[in-house]
């Protein structure tokens, strides 16, 4: 069995990670739900090929009843103008939404920039399209003119048709997509090819549903869909939004400060499990994964994971486990509160002060790493953006530096002087003898730390606060109220920095829906961001923005460049929400002691290798113009890992293991094994996991492969043929992209 999972896998991974084209049709949903889908763009040919059109037909272009095309090719920088047609523009929807991808007579692809989108005068519905013949991202490698390319147009997700285009000259040795037709002008309006087939059932936008989810939350359960199905999304957004966090099942654990001595904070006599519950990340994390396993405030848990991975802090430098649950307590209330508010939040956590430095940075002996991170990495980034998330230029085409290293200079005199909060009294309530206080937010007890000269900050366009006057003679208390307010004024300037919007947007969408979002789609959050910039719940609306936003909405996405590789831990969680988990004995609930799992593909919760993550936002997929964070993390090595996390979790048990494992985790297959067992043709087996996993997509091709290997396990071994059936579903390609 072992043998046939294995080439099967090997099959799936050698098909790429494009996934294919299926519909999952319409049944019922509730009212205040539209039909999600986009319709699917169609790129316009010539009247009797696959070429395409550059140029409509005009009175000089008709030779009697017939049009005429010139048989042109195009040099290399050259500006060309293809035709699409099937598109539902929003107001101010525009270039930016659309992507144009290219394949050569060798395989390679590339992506040409899109320079304007105009709608066609006397051609109701018909846009044209200008694009410049050059690799957006650069890639291209001394790039032949050597013939014709495969041309298609994405967009929200959905792909177009394929038509070719002659670079240098037509002719060479590319192909038609098999099933290629031409889309003349003259055939419009076509005919609806968004229609389901009769081939599949299932509810009305369940696709969609099962996606909203799997972003949403760690996960899908039949409860919340069928929840989700009678109620609609917005109205669980509504909850969400405003559920109590964490659940009431799996509060916050209250664990005492200790002292950074271990000897001292477990002395002699203390449990064996003293130093595993205060000075290592083991009780946030089984409490993290209890709660994602099981709590309601899915969305809230959620973005908090997604912002621990943007302002980062790691267990691998945080030493007790009371600190770190402080720290995510800011996240936590940060997910739907205001940014500017998360920002002093964070900046004056200990953990953060300890993490990047800020804790020991004085006048004397200052210290540039949080100045440089909560500009380059939490805030700004290095370059000028646009709104939508695109690089701004100079005039010889370089981007724009955000900052200097005098900048950074003179942010590192504003954050001198804060250290934990160790007075006595109502400031500091929870500071405890002997040991440091890393709950309550730094304060500056030594004024003489406090760099009280000039600072100078960002400047930029309406510029907040660039300067920061000196603090001429100044001492003791008049000192710390100055500092406090150099602290928020620097802040004030950085959060207005036209960058914040399209910078955060960009990452949340990547950590919620898709790694290279359209610019087009964050442009839209990021005007709701700075909309919202005074709003105390900001990023309610940010994240309800995200979630709702028509690239991230429909039953089904074509483009093969959309959506995200699964990150080890909710490739984990996705699993067993998906399907259920329990106890070891089935008998109550995992106790959460599982992030051996995702630390085994290079993704140890709560201990990111460094400030910049378990992988970078701007990771671009080597051989491609694809950003893919997650695949910074894929190898050779992990890759394999994938397929034994699928054995893992399968077909083993995290049993007992007294202390640290008291219930052990188990997938339950119970429902799957009686499926299997009612239905020895195991089509119905496939039905409920391509629905559940595949939110209806399962390529035909893989059906069939799948349904092959299941059916080679005798049917008088029910939970076999569940376990092999899952397998194979989670190692594919197919689900190990988020689509």
């Amino acid at each position: 069995m072992i043998g046939r999972k294995s080439c099967l896998l090997l099959k799936f991974l050698s098909a790429g990670l494009a996934v294919f084209l299926l519909f999952f049709p319409v049944l019922a949903q509730a009212e205040d739900d539209p039909n999600p889908d986009s319709p699917t763009p169609i790129l316009l040919s010539e009247t009797d090929s696959t070429r395409a059109l550059t140029e409509l037909p005009t009175t000089k272009t008709r030779r009697g009843n017939q049009l005429r095309f010139p048989n042109r090719a195009f040099s290399l920088d050259s500006q060309v103008t293809l035709y699409i047609t099937n598109v539902e523009l929003l107001k101010d929807e525009g270039a930016n939404a659309f992507r144009v991808y290219v394949e050569d007579s060798k395989g390679r692809k590339y992506r040409f920039p899109v320079l304007a989108l105009q709608s066609v005068k006397g051609f109701g519905g018909v846009y044209a399209l200008t694009i410049k013949l050059r690799d957006e991202i650069g890639f291209w490698e001394q790039p032949g003119e050597d013939g014709d390319v495969l041309v298609n147009v994405t967009w929200r997700g959905l792909t177009s048709n394929r038509v070719k285009l002659g670079l240098g000259k037509t002719g060479g040795d590319i192909k038609d997509d098999a099933g290629a037709a031409p889309t003349p002008i003259s055939a419009l309006p076509f005919k609806n090819t968004d229609l389901p087939t009769s081939e599949y059932v299932g509810y009305r936008w369940s696709g969609d549903r099962i996606r909203f989810l799997e972003q949403a939350t760690f996960g899908p359960t039949t409860a919340l869909d069928n929840r989700i199905r009678r109620i609609g999304l917005r109205t669980w957004l509504a909850e969400q939004l405003e559920m109590p966090y964490p659940s009431g099942a799996y509060p916050y654990p209250d664990l005492p400060l200790k002292p950074t001595d271990t000897a001292l904070g477990c002395p002699t006599g203390s449990p064996a499990t003293c130093i595993r519950d205060h000075y290592t990340m083991y009780p946030l994390q089984t409490w993290f994964y209890k709660e994602a396993l099981y709590g309601d405030a899915q969305l809230r848990h959620r973005v908090a994971w997604a912002l621990s991975q943007i302002w980062v802090v790691s267990g691998l430098e945080t030493q007790q486990a009371s600190w770190m649950f402080a720290y995510h307590q800011q996240l936590s209330k940060g997910a739907f509160g205001n940014w500017r508010q998360l920002m002093t939040d964070v900046t004056l956590n200990p953990a953060m002060g300890n993490y990047l430095d800020m804790i020991r940075s004085t006048r004397t002996n200052p210290n540039e790493n949080y100045p440089r991170e909560v500009l380059q990495l939490f805030n700004v980034g290095l370059f000028m953006l646009n709104q939508d998330g695109t690089l701004q230029l100079d005039g010889q085409g370089n981007p724009i530096e955000t900052y200097s290293q005098n900048d950074v200079n003179n942010f590192t005199k504003v954050f001198t002087g804060w250290t934990t909060c160790e007075v006595t009294g109502a400031q500091c309530p929870n500071r405890t003898q002997g040991a440091p206080n890393f709950k309550d937010p730094m304060i500056i007890i030594n004024a003489n730390n406090h760099d009280i000269t000039a600072k100078t900050l960002l400047n930029y366009p309406g510029v907040t606060n660039q300067t920061i006057a000196a603090c001429t003679g100044c001492t003791g208390t008049t000192t710390i109220n100055y500092a406090n307010n150099s602290l928020n004024q620097a802040l004030d300037n950085i959060y207005n920095h036209p960058n914040v919007a399209p910078f955060v947007s960009k990452l949340l969408i990547q950590h919620l829906v898709t790694s290279d979002p359209s610019p087009a789609f964050v442009g839209r959050v990021a005007a709701v961001f700075n909309a919202n910039r005074t709003n105390p719940t900001q990023m309610k609306e940010v994240v309800r923005a995200i979630l709702l936003d028509p690239e991230a909405r429909g039953n089904i996405k074509t483009d093969p460049t959309y959506g995200k590789l699964r990150e080890p831990v909710q490739l984990m969680t996705n699993l067993y929400r998906q399907l259920g988990v329990t106890s070891a004995d089935g008998a109550s609930l995992s106790d959460g002691n599982i992030n051996r799992f995702p630390s085994g593909l290079a993704q140890n919760t709560f201990n990111a290798p460094t400030v910049f993550n378990y992988y970078s936002p701007d990771y671009i997929i080597p051989g491609t113009s694809l950003l893919g964070p997650e695949f910074a993390i894929f190898n050779t090595g992990t890759s394999i890992g994938r397929a034994n996390l699928g054995n893992s979790l399968v077909y083993g048990v995290a049993n007992v293991a007294l202390p640290d494992t008291p219930n052990g985790t188990r997938l339950y297959l119970a429902e799957l094994q009686a499926i299997a067992a009612a239905d020895t043709t195991s089509n119905q087996l496939l039905d409920v996991l391509n629905q559940r996993m595949m939110h209806g997509r399962m390529s035909s091709q893989m059906r069939g492969r799948i349904l092959t290997a299941v059916n080679a396990v005798a049917s008088t071994n029910p939970l076999a043929r569940a376990q092999a059936a899952v397998y194979l579903v989670f190692t594919s390609s197919q689900y190990q992209v988020q689509r």
